[in-house]
């Protein structure tokens, strides 16, 4: 139950069926035909246990006056035996099927019941459980819960949409629905009950927004203002060996400006791939680091902390900036060197993984964390990080600055969230509603567009003779392909490859000998492949259960060149950045989702040379697996991308509400409900004005525990 959600009546209340069985009438055994789903009554009149020759079977028969059926159990226990006494009333549900002795039902719903038992009267749910949690004893607790919920109107009467039920009523008719109800509207979520509990989930939404921005407004932060007129923040700039584009010097400005007030900025900056989002973030690094504070840097993946590494290290370490390196795999002196480094002020720039919110890792001035492709970041995580950035006390800040902030509470260091995924619009007015966002809508200049061709995996040969040719073109081509696989099997654990010498990336370990799930092509297979198919050309392989080591050492030759082929999964994905790469090969690209497939597009297209990216596909292609696939060939725009993504996948990934185990919106649907959400952005800010105390009655009640992700 708790692993659920369910600790609370009103939780409970809120826990609405997935579908509803009809319990209500009972039908003629002899009416029955194959196929029907039907409820029958009658006498058990024999029961026994039957052996084939791989198994036994419970059976047992059911006679009503109109005809006889078969009941049937492949997996069965002793005690269900005796329940099945002949001569005892019972009540049967399941789908009919024809059997060897007639008609039959295989492990049927069945319950004793006395002579003339009363018919329920309403449907009866079937709720969301687990393997450890019952129909039956849901149905109890949630009808045990129904009795004790406080489902009292909170709302003003004239404030909801028209025609819509009150809360309980809602809730009453979703559990128990008559017979006769309009089974398609319950079915697809517009019936008057399910509306009006999409409105108030929508309401909640809004309003917790507000009140995280509300509680974020009174929190102190240190203003970060670059000191002198040679600060670092301008001699970084006047180093740099491009010029900013517009989009990105507008950005700047807008951080800087926030970064400059005594409250906690909460920034989200989105910008399609490429757009220059890490000389952003360099930027503001500066001028916090510029005005005496120390600035954290952390990403997803060890291979994108380290490309941020490499730039960050490139631009600021010859201004003099020492910059710390912390991640999962750095291990034993070195980790302890860096990390006193942090807690002694003289790291001033950190970057690294998770690793960074580690219980060990203690900042001495933190003053702005940045978290780049947030949405990959559970919520927990980022409530972690929040935790650790919390930690520092205003007085300690107040005697490092000199700040008066007027209470000894904790001083929040300011937050910049990245993402490349840009958020649509309706997105933005839901989840993000709290942030103030920052768009690069600009790319720098001289990057190519790439073009994308989308083929059957039958034209395998012809893809591999492209390659070949592009190859042939110059010394200076590279190419990705990338696989959505490690293994022959995506369930083993990866053994360690064999040892190979650093210059050759072509020795890995061979498949274990099983097919894949699905009969996917996996990156083994075809690296080996391909190291047949081009031979004199270094082919390398790269995946997310290499050791650190050996991952940054076949990066290495392919970023210097040496490596011409990469066979890759998707640790690829964001901020690996080789310009001389012109060609990209995706397998399996249905198994993608749109948003990365536009990802790993990015990793091309990054230099002047004209580049293709290649979509191979296995059919048959489901109805959205078409619809990925055609959005991505028809544009490369990021923004049209991300609203065509929330059409298809719905805004879980955006949020990264999945990877807690938790959608922040179960029930409305930001594509359908764009009239609901409407009306209630309209009426959250006059609820907060005229009964702000229920609008936080209404907050708590659909939130609980879960308030706390409001903070991440």
């Amino acid at each position: 139950m708790k692993k659920l959600g369910l600790v609370r009546d009103i939780d409970l209340a809120l826990h609405l069926p997935l579908r509803y069985e009809d319990e209500t009438r009972l039908t003629p055994i002899g009416t029955l035909t194959e196929g029907d789903t039907a409820q029958v009554e009658g006498e058990l009149r024999d029961s026994r246990v039957e052996h084939s020759r791989t198994r036994r079977h419970l059976v047992a028969r059911v006679r009503d006056g109109s005809g006889d059926l078969v009941l049937r159990w492949l997996n069965f226990y002793p005690s269900q035996l005796k329940q099945l006494s002949p001569g005892r009333r019972v009540r049967v549900r399941g789908e009919v099927r024809g059997g060897f002795l007639g008609l039959e039902i295989v492990h049927p719903v069945l319950k004793v019941v006395a002579p003339g038992a009363a018919l329920p009267t309403t449907l009866t749910p079937v709720y969301p459980a687990s393997a450890q949690l019952p129909q039956a004893y849901l149905r109890k607790a949630v009808e045990s819960a129904l009795r004790r919920a406080v489902l009292d109107e909170l709302l003003p009467t004239d404030a909801l949409p028209p025609g819509l039920p009150s809360l309980r009523q809602a809730v009453l008719a979703l559990h128990h629905p008559a017979p006769g109800v309009d089974m398609a509207s319950l079915e697809d979520r517009t019936h008057p009950a399910w509306q009006r509990l999409k409105f108030d989930e929508l309401l909640r939404q809004q309003l917790s927004q507000a009140f995280a921005q509300a509680e974020r407004a009174q929190l102190a932060a240190p203003p970060l203002q670059p000191r002198g007129a040679d600060h670092l923040r301008a001699r970084l700039a006047a180093a740099l060996p491009f010029a900013l584009t517009a989009a990105q010097q507008r950005v700047v400005a807008e951080i800087e400006r926030d970064l400059a007030l005594a409250k906690p900025m909460h920034r989200l900056l989105q910008g399609d791939v490429g757009s220059g989002k890490t000389v952003v973030a360099a930027l503001a690094a500066a001028t916090t680091i510029s005005a005496g504070w120390q600035c954290a840097l952390m990403a997803p993946t060890e291979i994108l902390a380290e490309q941020h590494f490499r730039k960050l290290i490139d631009w600021l370490e010859p201004l003099g900036v020492r910059v710390a390196w912390l991640t999962g795999s750095r291990k034993g002196r070195a980790r302890q060197a860096m990390v006193e480094a942090v807690g002694s002020g003289e790291a001033a720039l950190v970057v690294g993984t998770h690793a960074v919110i580690q219980d060990d890792v203690h900042f001495a001035r933190l003053g702005l964390a940045v978290v780049d492709e947030q949405h990959r970041f559970g919520v927990e995580q980022r409530l972690a990080l929040r935790a650790k950035l919390g930690a520092q006390r205003a007085e300690g800040a107040q005697a490092a600055q000199g700040l008066d902030v007027g209470r000894s509470a904790a001083l929040e260091p300011h937050l910049l969230m990245m993402s490349a995924t840009p958020i649509p619009r309706t997105l933005a007015m839901t989840y993000f509603a709290d942030l103030d966002i920052s768009t690069l809508d600009e790319l720098p200049p001289g990057r190519t567009p790439v073009v994308t061709k989308v083929f059957a995996d039958d034209k395998r040969p012809q893809v591999i003779a492209r390659i070949r040719d592009e190859l042939a073109r110059g010394a200076g081509r590279q190419v990705y392909w990338v696989c959505p696989l490690i293994e022959e099997s995506d369930r083993v654990e990866g053994a360690a490859s064999p040892a190979h010498p650093a210059g050759d990336a072509r020795v890995m370990a061979p498949g274990n000998g099983r097919r894949p799930p699905l009969d996917l092509q996996n990156a083994t297979d075809t690296h080996a492949e391909l190291s047949a198919a081009l031979p004199g050309t270094m082919v390398g392989l790269l995946h997310g259960r290499m050791p650190a080591a050996e991952k940054a050492a076949v990066m290495s030759l392919f970023t210097q060149g040496q490596m011409r082929v990469l066979v890759a999964t998707t640790v690829i994905e964001v901020g690996v950045d080789v310009p001389a790469a012109s060609l990209m090969v995706i397998e399996h690209a249905e198994r993608f989702g749109l948003a990365q497939l536009h990802q790993l597009r990015g990793r091309v297209g990054r230099g002047t040379e004209a580049s293709v990216c290649v979509l191979l596909y296995t059919s048959p292609l489901s109805p959205t697996a078409k619809e990925r696939l055609r959005a991505l060939a028809e544009t490369t725009d990021g923004f049209e991308i991300a609203r065509r993504d929330l059409e298809i996948r719905g805004p879980g990934e955006f949020m990264g509400a999945r990877q807690s185990g938790d959608a922040l919106l179960r029930f409305a649907d930001l594509a359908t409900d764009a009239a609901l959400l409407a009306h209630a952005r309209e009426l959250a800010p006059r609820l907060l004005r005229e009964s702000p105390a229920a609008a936080a009655q209404h907050v708590a009640r659909w939130l609980g525990s879960r308030a706390d992700y409001l903070k991440a």
